[in-house]
């Protein structure tokens, strides 16, 4: 009975000392550094690459580590980055959303989790958000309204190349359409989406052109819009028609300085946005006091602005 016993303990001490020496899960290890998983809308344009570098190097500066992922555009996919993430446990999720309406659940998720949930370029339309960092994009689309408005001398037929799904658009199209009600003359014909992709955007402008034939604008909600209906009208050698582009990329800025049928673009400043996200919440993590919004400041480019200065890197989405 003795030896039973005594066979029963080595057992017993023999398996607690192996759970104890069993590897923790990476969810509830202890950190070093706070960690901040990021879901982008894409790493494929240039917008989110600036942003993605800036958040990298000021993590790097705020001591913080970070797990980027992106969903190129897939809100089922990036509902599933949320997921991972809670999963992780991390200490933070910053979401630049695909879907504003569709990421919403993910949001709450995280929020029953108790992890901080942060925004930048794109805003969700529910759950609870620490901070919103972006473009002041509904003052950008008003810069866009008025300056294509200026460009066709107040009258005639206008589009706007869409992407609906997207909150920082909605803000652009919502302040275009505010700044079009002082020129009466100035009217919008249709609203294709190009999702914010090149080549929907050469098609969208191709059957517009086909279907207002009097065309005389352009908004293109970004630089991929605008850049791919200007090789429309390049392609089809119309230079009657005045395109406003939103991004100001290197190439949409050689477009504007060439002179083309692109004549303008709202500025971004995507660096910018990704330095205050990390710092923003690097601030929060630490206890203090966050701005529930920051809105960094746009501006309009255009061939005179360009000939005084030399070209500069913002971005494109």
């Amino acid at each position: 009975m003795k030896t039973r016993v005594t066979i029963g303990l080595m057992v017993t001490m023999a398996w607690a000392l192996s759970a104890g020496c069993a590897p923790v899960s990476r969810g509830t290890a202890k950190r070093a550094r706070p960690l901040v998983g990021v879901t982008l809308l894409t790493q494929t344009h240039a917008f989110f690459k600036d942003l993605e570098d800036a958040l990298r190097a000021e993590a790097q500066a705020r001591q913080l580590d970070l797990v980027v992922v992106a969903c190129e555009m897939d809100p089922a996919k990036q509902a599933a980055q949320m997921e991972d993430f809670i999963t992780q446990k991390v200490d933070a999720i910053l979401a630049a959303p695909c879907d504003s309406t569709a990421i919403v659940p993910s949001v709450k998720a995280a929020e029953d989790a108790h992890i901080p949930v942060f925004t930048a370029d794109i805003a969700a339309h529910g759950g609870t958000i620490v901070s919103h960092i972006a473009s002041d994009n509904y003052e950008g689309g008003k810069l866009a309204g008025k300056t294509l408005a200026d460009l066709i001398g107040g009258t005639g037929d206008v589009i706007i190349i869409d992407h609906p799904e997207v909150s920082s658009v909605q803000d652009r199209t919502r302040g275009f359409d505010e700044a079009l009600k002082a020129y009466p003359g100035v009217r919008v014909v249709g609203r294709p989406s190009a999702s914010g992709q090149r080549a929907k955007a050469m098609a969208v402008a191709e059957d517009m052109l086909q279907a207002h034939k009097g065309l005389k604008g352009i908004f293109g909600i970004n630089d991929d819009s605008a850049l791919g209906a200007l090789s429309v009208l390049e392609a089809a050698q119309r230079r009657d028609v005045a395109i406003v582009g939103f991004d100001a990329t290197v190439e949409a800025q050689a477009a504007i300085r060439r002179g083309s049928a692109l004549k303008a673009d709202v500025m971004q400043h995507p660096s910018d946005i990704g330095r205050i996200a990390i710092d923003t919440i690097a601030d929060s993590l630490a206890g203090k006091p966050v701005q529930k919004l920051v809105a960094v400041p746009v501006s309009v480019v255009t061939a005179a602005s360009l000939s005084a200065a030399p070209a500069t890197v913002p971005a494109s989405r």
